[in-house]
């Protein structure tokens, strides 16, 4: 089995918030990274979503055209994701020519088809700019929740795909007029009700696999019909509609947006050189498991649409797992750029580093309920956890060795590990492949802290800064059960803490690539034993791994983002 992982294409628009690391990005890199460890074939898809009117109007706002307006934010999304250790084996642009291609490929078939039609329409016009208000051109209240700033195409607060007709007091984003009336217009449509029954059919199979959070609400979307929606706009940005009568219409962005997971996997198979057919060998492969990480608000693109448009084609096989997470807030708040409440992700990472975050980050995420970012929560993980518990096991167990043990332990010192703790460690790892396994991203490092915290119990009820001075035997063989530990320890952060793990591993020569970690992480033990079936010595002095962080630090940093919510 083949692992097709992709995570959601962050808009071009803005920056990225922790809200959006912790809820997609970071648990498909963690995910990934996972899966190669364990010797399977896995790539990770990603890249930014660049067209639709959001872009248009901040583009705008900037005096920049839209090509520079989206590259600059690519290039921005891609630095910081590089920054948090989030690797992608492509991160692609929807602006780009090889996408534009594979969009109309698409359009074109689902047109012969009959599943694209040219429907005349209402669409909101303002009365005093004149302008046509498609999507977020035109804000209002949500007919659902009654939430005031629901968009033309969303409401951000409960997630309903708005019909932008019944908004009510619609408000023109152009020039804010109130005097927004409906007027005849015509767009193309993806005829969704025509596939009503096929998409049942398929998503059958899918509710025995998906999140209990996702299957209720595709559930209630799509049991007794499914809704006809325009994928065209009269828009300046965008593909062009591939019709003579369709001009100055782009192809709407949430129909080209998840095509390029296809595009950008063609383009990444070319431009590595492989030989492979992004088809033939992974999107349209039976053995290919197609993983999509969301965020619930693009639950409806990721279970209804684009799988309809796949079912459609024929092109390719649907998402066989969407493992959706719910919301992180800010302080109990949901994050808004537009409002300018969120955390700098690139400030907070030169100040903290990338183990802190992700470590703080992982544990956020929202897996079944929503969760909160809050700067004190940060400093209790951090420095409770993961300094208090792994980096002070670690920092204890290495530096009593080198002190004592400067020529290496002797081999025979090991045995007790491989005897008496063989079988716990086997059990551990187990587990921990059964939860990240089944997306579990979260509970699989609280099963690393528990590990953590077991043999930090060990150390200390065993005194080895004690047992020194009366039997240094003893002493030897509790400092080689921790040596084995640590090399656990290093070897299972190597998905979740990538900077951590390296600096553990350094202990033993070794690196996240390494065959020996690999065959560990896979739960050859056996590997693991031969290894120490040789004196050990430590390859580097040991030094402090996990720094705390400073509460007077976060106390500012609490202070500030306070003063912030107070203000909105």
């Amino acid at each position: 089995m083949k692992y097709l992982i992709t995570s959601a294409l962050p808009y071009a628009n803005g920056p990225i918030h922790f809200g959006h690391i912790a809820g997609v990005y970071l648990p498909a890199d963690i995910f990934t990274r996972h899966k190669k460890l364990k010797g399977e074939r896995a790539i990770h898809i990603s890249g930014s979503d660049e067209h639709g009117v959001a872009i248009m109007q901040n583009a705008q706002k900037a005096k920049k055209s839209y090509q520079e307006y989206v590259n600059e934010w690519h290039k921005t999304h891609k630095d910081l994701f590089d920054k948090y250790e989030i690797k992608f084996d492509f991160f692609g642009q929807t602006s780009a020519p090889y996408h534009k291609e594979e969009t109309l490929k698409w359009f074109h078939d689902l047109l012969g088809k009959g599943l694209i039609e040219k429907k005349a329409e209402k669409q909101l016009q303002c009365q005093d700019c004149h302008n046509m208000l498609p999507d977020r051109f035109v804000e209002g209240e949500c007919y659902e929740c009654h939430y005031p700033e629901a968009r033309g195409d969303e409401c951000p607060n409960c997630g309903t795909w708005i019909d932008p007709l019944k908004l009510i007091n619609p408000v023109c984003k152009f020039c804010g007029s109130k005097n927004v009336h409906a007027v005849d217009s015509y767009q193309w449509y993806l005829m969704l009700s025509k596939m009503h029954e096929k998409f049942q059919k398929w998503f059958e199979t899918r509710k025995p696999v998906w999140r209990k959070n996702v299957v209720p609400f595709v559930e209630s979307l799509t049991k007794d019909n499914l809704v006809d929606r325009a994928i065209t706009r009269d828009l300046d940005w965008g593909i062009d509609v591939p019709l003579a009568e369709a001009k100055g219409k782009k192809i709407y962005v949430w129909f080209d947006a998840p095509i390029g997971y296809v595009s950008n996997t063609a383009q990444f198979l070319k431009e590595s050189g492989s030989k492979e057919d992004h088809i033939k060998d992974w999107w349209g492969s039976d053995d290919v498991k197609i993983i999509n990480f969301i965020g619930k608000d693009n639950i409806i693109f990721h279970s209804i649409i684009f799988p309809v448009m796949c079912l459609g084609t024929g092109f390719v096989n649907p998402v066989s797992d969407l493992p959706a997470n719910q919301y992180v807030n800010l302080e109990g708040k949901q994050f808004s750029k537009s409002k300018g409440w969120y955390v700098d992700a690139d400030e907070a990472i030169t100040q903290f580093g990338s183990d802190a975050l992700r470590f703080y980050l992982t544990s956020l995420i929202p897996e079944t309920s929503d969760s909160s970012f809050t700067w004190k929560g940060m400093e209790l993980k951090i420095n409770s956890e993961l300094a208090n518990n792994i980096g002070n096991f670690i920092n204890r167990a290495m530096k009593f060795s080198a002190k004592n043990w400067p020529e290496g332990m002797k081999a025979n010192k090991f045995d007790a590990f491989f005897s008496e703790h063989l079988s716990s460690v086997k059990d551990f790892i187990k587990e921990y492949h059964e939860l990240l396994d089944s997306y579990q991203i979260k509970k699989g490092q609280e099963h690393i802290m528990g590990l953590g915290a077991k043999v930090n119990q060990f150390i200390t009820e065993r005194a080895p800064w004690t047992e020194f001075k009366t039997d240094q035997e003893k002493a030897a063989e509790t400092i080689a059960i921790s040596t084995a530990y640590v090399l656990i320890i290093g070897t299972f952060f190597a998905p979740y803490l990538p900077q951590l793990s390296k600096s553990i591993l350094s202990y033993f020569g070794l690196t996240a690539e390494s065959e020996l970690v690999t065959k560990i992480y896979q739960g050859d033990l056996d590997a693991m034993k031969a290894f120490f079936a040789n004196d050990f010595k430590l390859q580097v002095d040991p030094q402090g791994l996990v720094p705390k962080i400073d509460p007077k630090i976060i106390e500012e940093l609490d202070l500030k983002l306070k003063e912030k919510g107070a203000s909105l």
